[in-house]
């Protein structure tokens, strides 16, 4: 039915046009964000997911940075250590010479000497060796804990190991000292224990901050895992969007060249009437 009050065709072209525009702004809207799903409103389902996986992934950053805050008290703890363990050789060999019964008085006093301000050295590399405000060889600590995962549920528990003197591992006290050969060759055995549970308690720090830095690296792993499948999830293939753009971009003009075919459609009726 010809009709100038019901144009059918305006009415159809106008509806295309209508969904070729919503379906532009949708392809811009991918390709200005590079995402195929920015919001709820896009996929439901897709993006709570992806926001599921985006907290997961924030919260491995806070696991990575507790590993690595607790791996530099560790390498700090090591390094003491270290020069703890030094000390305790040069102690060694400072009451060795002086155990000789054919040393001097005074040359025995000068071993001392040195042997006494070699402690003190201990004494204040135990007390140096924190990191912020975390010591793992004076005492004050029991252990400390690293996150192991995101959601707070394990940890990673590293043991302090306790260096004072006269403790389990250090085993001479800090005023042990001597004054003949005697006491220097009954020092010896104290310490060759001492040097030797050093070790053994520097092995276990090692052992611990090796832990550390390989769950740090299964972390980044996991992590770099995680960023790639929300990827998978929410993000435009920007060249099939490019390419969709501009085949939308002809369907709209075609759409519009169809709606003026469709709106001139009533202007032929007056040639009914001989205009």
């Amino acid at each position: 039915m010809n009709s100038i009050n019901t144009n059918v065709g305006a009415m159809i072209a106008l509806r295309n046009l209508n969904a070729i525009n919503a379906e532009l702004i949708a392809t811009q809207n991918r390709i200005s964000t590079g995402y195929k799903v920015a919001s709820a409103k896009d996929n439901g389902a897709v993006w709570a997911m992806a926001q599921t996986q985006r907290a997961e992934v924030r919260g491995l950053d806070a696991v990575k940075e507790s590993l690595s805050r607790n791996s530099s008290v560790v390498d700090v703890a090591l390094t003491a250590g270290e020069s703890v363990s030094d000390l305790l050789i040069e102690l060694k060999e400072k009451v060795l010479a002086a155990s000789d019964t054919s040393l001097s008085t005074s040359s025995r006093n000068a071993l001392k000497s040195d042997f006494d301000a070699i402690k003190t050295q201990i004494t204040r590399t135990l007390q140096n060796a924190s990191f912020n405000g975390i010591n793992l060889l004076d005492g004050s600590k029991s252990a400390i804990y690293a996150l192991a995962n995101a959601r707070g549920s394990d940890s990673l528990t590293v043991a302090a190991q306790n260096l004072s003197f006269g403790g389990s591992i250090i085993t001479f006290s800090a005023a042990a000292t001597f004054t003949s050969a005697t006491a220097a060759s009954n020092l010896l055995s104290g310490l060759n224990t001492s040097i030797d549970n050093v070790s053994a308690a520097l092995s276990r720090l090692g052992t611990s901050s090796q832990s550390l830095d390989r769950h740090a690296t299964f972390i980044d792993k996991i992590q770099d895992t995680m960023i790639a499948s929300i990827g998978r999830m929410v993000d435009a293939d920007l060249a099939k969007e490019s390419a969709k753009f501009q085949a939308l971009q002809v369907k709209r003009q075609l759409a519009i060249q169809a709606m003026a075919i469709a709106n001139q459609a009533p202007s032929y009726l007056l040639k009914l009437f001989g205009r």
